[in-house]
């Protein structure tokens, strides 16, 4: 099979695919890939999850443990053509962050936690580059300066959990380009970042490619992204390409009705409109609430006292039955605190104002608050780490009925976990073996499923969405929210809708709240904010979708 013909980029070819094919044992997983790149262009790799598009990036450089890898991936720099895949171990190791950087996917994850960021850039420049420890410590704030980082020199010294999630991608592409490297393979380098982070990282990357006149090879789920960045497209599904073209050619006239479901695939509104129902007693309602850290002091006196950090100030909210507040705004605005205060996870002398689920307060004892817990469940942005691994889905999803409901029998739990599961869409007709099965066998899509059961099976009053598809691909972030939308209206479900995503604001919330720096900066029905916006912030927020 071969390439299809670039028509866009007037570089010379940098890297050709040929008929690249992946097995996982008797399992393949990419099947005939092909596609060129030229030296400066940006091409994305889209596709569902398990489309094969990261395996096919990291068969490039080696990176699959216990893979069959045949075809051939030519790669033409400094007057040599290599073949990636069939390079050495000590060739591979050279082209690695010299001639081939890669950022991947979460920062928190490939980051080493005993190490400063600082240390980790210099580790690269005095393995790859040769540089002395000073020169290395030099280069490695030059580097963090180049990606706009704030205050470069004092984020050299700190540890990537002290930094925001937009910094830790920014350190991630400073180590990746700290030997300029010729070709960037960027692995889903703004899943989970608000909209304007997003945008910042894009425009971070095209100055970075312009300056180096660096070809970029990015997978991603994210059509918004493929748009604004890319000058050409390869669309897989299930480890083939089904379609490539020019990114202008794909978005206006997709020929593959796959290619054309992934562009269909926006979040729909379809939810109960009308007036909140007028109840006297609302599953969630805050006043004047406010939450504060402790932080350090500098100097002497740090060691007697601390200053407090306020995240949240003065936050007045309600969560009619049956409807969906969202609440929206940047990383580091205030919405997972308000999140955590709304569940009673954060202690007692942090929280100020008043907090009532369903007219009660939390009391922060594990006893007295136990019934409360009953009422108010909380669905996590990654099913993936909220899940333990160690624990089968029948033993997952039981738990809660284990804690809240001990007089079932255990066939009563039994079935009360059936039901539940077949309700989010996991029914054991279609799922043989569902119960003894682990959470690493599902897609993320399923994984999300069965969050959603564990929160379900005590039959909550209240959900905390906190960032409910964000790590999902649009086709799959769709069908759950449909559920969502499915089961709110089965079960007059409220939710309280924690996201940096304003279409999927747009299509779950009748109400919304957005926070800039702790603040409420505006509020009101969603169709009205986010049809017409009056605060800037809101306006700011709007424009970088």
């Amino acid at each position: 099979m071969n390439p299809v013909p670039t028509r866009s980029g007037s570089g010379d070819l940098l890297l050709r695919v040929c008929d690249l094919h992946i097995a996982f044992g008797a399992h393949a997983v990419v099947e005939g890939v092909s596609f060129d790149l030229r030296r400066g262009e940006k091409l994305a790799l889209v596709g569902e999850s398990g489309s094969g598009k990261t395996v096919t990036a990291l068969s490039l450089l080696q990176l699959l443990d216990s893979a069959k890898v045949g075809g051939s991936a030519r790669f033409s720099d400094n007057g040599q053509n290599l073949d990636l895949l069939a390079l050495d171990k000590d060739r591979m190791r050279q082209v690695r962050g010299e001639r081939i950087g890669m950022i991947f996917q979460e920062p928190m994850t490939a980051l080493n936690p005993l190490m400063t960021v600082g240390e980790q850039i210099a580790e690269v420049l005095r393995g790859k580059r040769r540089l002395s420890k000073a020169q290395a410590a030099r280069a490695t704030v030059e580097l963090l300066a180049r990606t706009q980082i704030p205050g470069p020199q004092r984020r050299a010294s700190q540890y990537p959990y002290q930094l925001s999630g937009g910094q830790r991608q920014r350190a991630m592409i400073a180590m990746a380009l700290a030997c300029a490297p010729a070709l960037l393979l960027a692995d889903e380098p703004t899943t989970a970042l608000d909209a304007s982070l997003r945008g910042q990282i894009l425009d971070l990357l095209e100055r970075l490619r312009r300056e180096e006149n660096m070809a970029v090879l990015m997978i991603t789920h994210d059509l918004n992204v493929v748009r604004r960045f890319a000058d050409r497209v390869v669309v897989m599904e299930k480890g083939r390409v089904v379609e490539q073209g020019t990114t202008a050619e794909l978005f206006e006239s997709p020929r593959q009705p796959y290619t054309q479901k992934l562009l269909a695939s926006k979040p729909v509104r379809d939810v109960l409109e009308g007036p909140d129902p007028q109840t006297a007693v609302p599953p969630l309602r805050g006043n004047h609430l406010h939450v504060h850290y402790p932080v350090p002091r500098h100097g002497l006196t740090g060691w007697f006292r601390k200053d407090r950090f306020v995240a949240l100030h003065s936050a007045d909210f309600t969560v009619p039955k049956g409807r969906t507040l969202g609440v929206i705004g940047e990383s580091g605005s205030g919405k997972s605190t308000l999140a955590l205060a709304a569940l009673g996870l954060l202690p007692r002398d942090q929280v100020g104002g008043e907090l009532a689920v369903e007219q009660r307060h939390w009391c922060f004892r594990t006893k007295k608050d136990r019934a409360l817990r009953r009422v108010i469940q909380v669905v996590f942005q990654d099913p993936f780490s909220s899940l333990s691994p160690r624990m089968t889905v029948g033993e997952i999803v039981e738990e809660g009925l284990r804690v809240h409901a001990p007089e079932l029998t255990t066939a009563h739990r039994l079935e009360r976990v059936r039901q539940t599961l077949a309700d989010v869409g996991l029914p054991e007709h279609r799922f043989p073996r569902l119960l003894g099965r682990y959470p690493h066998e599902f897609s993320g899509g399923q994984r999300q499923r069965i969050a959603l059961a564990r929160a379900l099976i005590v039959r909550p009053h209240l959900l905390v969405l906190d960032e409910p598809t964000s790590a999902l691909d649009v086709t799959v972030q769709k069908q759950v929210l449909t559920l969502l939308q499915h089961l709110q209206r089965e079960h007059d479900l409220s939710y309280l809708l924690i996201t940096h995503d304003v279409d999927v604001v747009r299509a779950m919330a009748h109400q919304v709240i957005v926070l800039k720096d702790g603040e409420v900066v505006e509020q009101g029905a969603a169709k009205r904010v986010l049809a017409h916006p009056t605060h800037p912030y809101t306006r700011l927020l709007l424009a970088a979708v």
